[in-house]
C-alpha cells in the first residue's frame, strides 16, 4: 500500500522528532531524518523548505503529545501532574524538550523561542482551563521539570565523604 503525501510527511515529521531529540538540532542532518523516514533527501525537502522549518515541526510534535496527554488527563491536578510525568518519563520527549529549550536559547532564535515560550503558555491555559488551577497550583505542576537522569534511590545514600579543601601552601587538610 502506498502511504499519502500527508502519511508521508507525518513519517518525516517522527523521524525528525526522534533524531533531533537524540542528537539535536546541529547533530542532527536531513540525510539521517530522510533514512529514518524510508524517503529521499531531495522528497524530504518537498515537506519542509529548511533543516529549521523540519525542527520547529517537530518541536510543535513535541507539543501537541504534552497538549493531549493533558487534554485526556483528569481534569485535576493529580490527573494533570499523573499525566505530565508518564510523558516526561519519555525519553525522547524529554530530551525533544530540552533540544528546544537549547536551541530557543541561542543568539538569532527570537521566533523559535517565541514559539516555545507560546507552546508552554498553552500548555498553561489549557491545564488551567480543565482545572480551575490557580497560578501558584500551576507553577507547582509545571515545576515538575524534566525526570531525574536516574530513579531515585528506594533507601537512602550515605552522605559523600567531605571533598579535601587545600590548606595555605597547597596542603590538603
Amino acid at each position: 500500500m502506498r502511504l499519502s503525501a500527508g502519511a508521508r510527511r507525518e513519517a518525516v515529521v517522527r523521524a525528525a522528532f526522534a533524531e533531533f531529540a537524540e542528537r539535536g538540532y546541529h547533530g542532527t542532518s536531513t540525510e539521517a531524518i530522510a533514512r529514518r523516514a524510508g524517503v529521499s533527501q531531495p522528497y524530504l525537502f518537498r515537506f519542509f523548505p529548511t533543516k529549521h522549518a523540519l525542527f520547529e515541526a517537530a518541536t510543535d510534535r513535541c507539543f501537541r503529545r504534552l497538549a493531549q496527554a493533558l487534554g485526556e488527563a483528569p481534569a485535576t491536578l493529580e490527573g494533570m501532574s499523573r499525566a505530565y510525568a508518564a510523558l516526561r518519563a519519555d525519553r525522547d520527549v524529554t530530551l525533544m524538550l530540552l533540544q528546544a529549550a537549547a536551541t530557543a536559547a541561542s543568539p538569532g532564535q527570537d521566533a523559535f523561542a517565541a514559539r516555545v515560550r507560546r507552546g508552554w503558555l498553552d500548555l498553561w491555559d489549557l491545564a488551567g482551563e480543565r482545572t480551575g488551577a490557580t497560578p501558584a497550583e500551576l507553577a507547582a505542576l509545571f515545576a515538575q521539570g524534566l525526570p531525574p537522569a536516574a530513579p531515585p534511590h528506594r533507601t537512602p545514600v550515605a552522605a559523600p565523604a567531605p571533598i579535601p579543601v587545600p590548606a595555605a601552601g597547597g596542603q590538603c587538610r
